[in-house]
């Protein structure tokens, strides 16, 4: 039942993404097109403090016009480290510095339209450097506690699969 990717050629390309339309040849031979959507590693970091609270961000995204709690993420630059990406994101978007980051997971959230993959991690650590470079990315960061974690994502208040993914499986890590 193995799809074949038998050539692609892009149709539009940004700074961000690249919409590429591939000839796919299904198992019984027959061919159909494919859009599929290429797009940058993202990393996601957080911090979960003494208190097992973790660190989060209520944000409202446009494209749904949803408000939901988050974890810093953003796209990796060419050439830079995943764990450096996600800890300058945590940075810029929360004004906290995670102490060493631990990964947590890798998920791919939408692999039936595009290649997009969210390295997330975890410090048990972080220091406030100041208010966030970022302010515009979120309404406020807060530390929330961990146990409630699974009751927001029943809730609906963690609408991104792949934030509502990292956040039980850190619950998990945490808990057990």
């Amino acid at each position: 039942m193995r799809w074949k990717n038998l050539g692609e050629h892009t149709v539009y390309e940004n700074q961000w993404l690249r919409v590429n339309l591939a000839d796919v040849e299904l198992p019984n031979g027959r061919h159909l097109d494919h859009y599929l959507i290429r797009l940058r590693p993202v990393a996601v970091a957080t911090a979960v403090n003494e208190r097992n609270e973790v660190l989060l961000l209520w944000r409202h995204r446009f494209i749904t016009d949803s408000w939901g709690w988050e974890l810093a993420a953003g796209i990796v630059e060419e050439g830079e480290d995943l764990v450096e990406a996600a800890a300058r994101e945590m940075v810029e978007e929360t004004g906290w510095r995670p102490g060493p980051l631990r990964h947590l997971m890798t998920v791919e959230p939408s692999n039936g339209l595009t290649d997009a993959r969210h390295h997330i991690y975890w410090s048990p650590s972080a220091e406030y450097v100041g208010p966030p470079e970022d302010d515009f990315e979120s309404e406020k960061r807060e530390w929330v506690p961990l146990k409630e974690v699974p009751d927001l994502i029943a809730a609906g208040e963690v609408p991104a699969a792949n934030m509502a993914a990292a956040l039980l499986m850190l619950h998990r890590v945490r808990f057990g």
